[in-house]
């Protein structure tokens, strides 16, 4: 059994009271399988970065035991070359997820492991845990380094076949740069310093800095617009001039972010994640008001619709997704200060690659 959570520093005033956030966070339980397993929702598939996601969210709430199964099943589940594959069809409770229903191997959804690994140890402490997730993470990140690319972005993904993806796709490696400097940090924790992995993640930074055409061309994805940032590879004035040249174009005032132009949607992951990444650039003012912004998401019995139809006024699709509360709470957590949270998002805390302008 879990030990009893704690959401008092997820109150946010217009955002969440604690009574609101312990009813999310006992939604996620809820969706949480005996075998550790967090699935989007009951029935629907399980996919191990939203998985990684609604993890964190635990911990962020003090629900660490619920967090650490999560871990857990990522272990018993990892192929032997280091990955996972991209789905796992839901199953009755007893029977374990073993049958992928999306046997591809994608390189984010692989390396966020360690972001996962990184923020349970930071909120925990645990160094039995660091001991037994260290080989996970140390394969995880082999398998994504064997899909980076000579000008340093990361493969999309192997196909079921073992055929490596090279196309790069911005807020995938962007998201890898993050998962990238956690492992590190994990691994100078231990005192096992990777400098190859150094040297892959300053090449991944200068990739997304400097050769945006290095990427497949995504730029209707609000992602791929805010990932670079949210992902700690732009940072400082940089950060927040990328944020403010298409503020415009994706944020819709009082109802969240656009997911993908020009669709009249409005989606509660993708809010949450650039209230994230306004937090990191020092905009919390406006991080509260993105947050703000998704109350007409939430949900009877504390779950997130995941997004909204506006010219519709419609609900869609219909489903309350864990990862879409998991944002929540970990947005609202790096507002409220949460070290652990704070520092897998805020970066200046982990450690950077080596000759991040190197790669021509």
């Amino acid at each position: 059994m879990s030990t009893p959570g704690r959401t008092e520093h997820l109150v946010l005033p217009g955002v969440l009271t604690a009574e609101q956030a312990a009813e999310t966070v006992a939604g996620i339980l809820a969706v949480q399988r005996a075998d550790g397993a967090i699935p989007w929702f009951r029935g629907h598939h399980l996919d191990p970065w939203d998985h990684t996601e609604a993890a964190m969210a635990l911990d962020a709430a003090g629900e660490h035991e619920a967090a650490a199964r999560a871990y857990d099943w990522l272990v018993r589940h990892q192929n032997p070359d280091g990955s996972w594959y991209a789905a796992y069809a839901d199953r009755p409770e007893g029977v374990d997820t073993t049958t992928p229903q999306d046997a591809g191997k994608e390189s984010n959804f692989t390396a966020y492991l360690a972001v996962g690994v990184w923020h349970h140890f930071l909120a925990t402490g645990d160094e039995g845990f660091l001991d037994r997730m260290w080989p996970a993470v140390y394969a995880a990140v082999e398998f994504v380094l064997g899909l980076q690319q000579p000008g340093g972005q990361i493969g999309w993904k192997r196909e079921p076949d073992g055929t490596a993806v090279a196309d790069a796709l911005l807020t995938g490696s962007s998201s890898v740069h993050q998962a990238l400097r956690c492992a590190l940090a994990v691994a100078e924790h231990r005192g096992e310093p990777q400098p190859d992995w150094e040297l892959a993640t300053g090449a991944l930074a200068h990739a997304i800095r400097r050769h945006p055409e290095r990427f497949l061309d995504k730029d209707r994805y609000s992602m791929d617009w805010y990932y670079p940032v949210l992902g700690g590879a732009l940072t400082g004035a940089e950060a927040k001039a990328r944020i403010e040249e298409r503020w415009e174009e994706f944020v819709v005032p009082d109802l969240g972010v656009r997911c993908v132009l020009p669709n009249p949607w409005v989606t509660g992951g993708e809010s949450c994640e650039l209230a994230l990444a306004l937090w990191a650039t020092g905009e919390s003012d406006r991080a509260l008001e993105i947050l703000r912004s998704i109350g007409h998401l939430r949900a009877p019995g504390g779950m997130y619709w995941t997004g909204y139809v506006f010219e519709d006024r419609a609900v869609w699709p219909v489903e309350q997704t864990a990862w879409t509360a998991g944002s929540l709470l970990l947005a609202v957590a790096a507002l409220g200060g949460d070290p652990a949270t704070t520092a897998v998002f805020g970066g200046t805390e982990l450690p950077s690659g080596l000759s991040p302008e190197c790669c021509g």
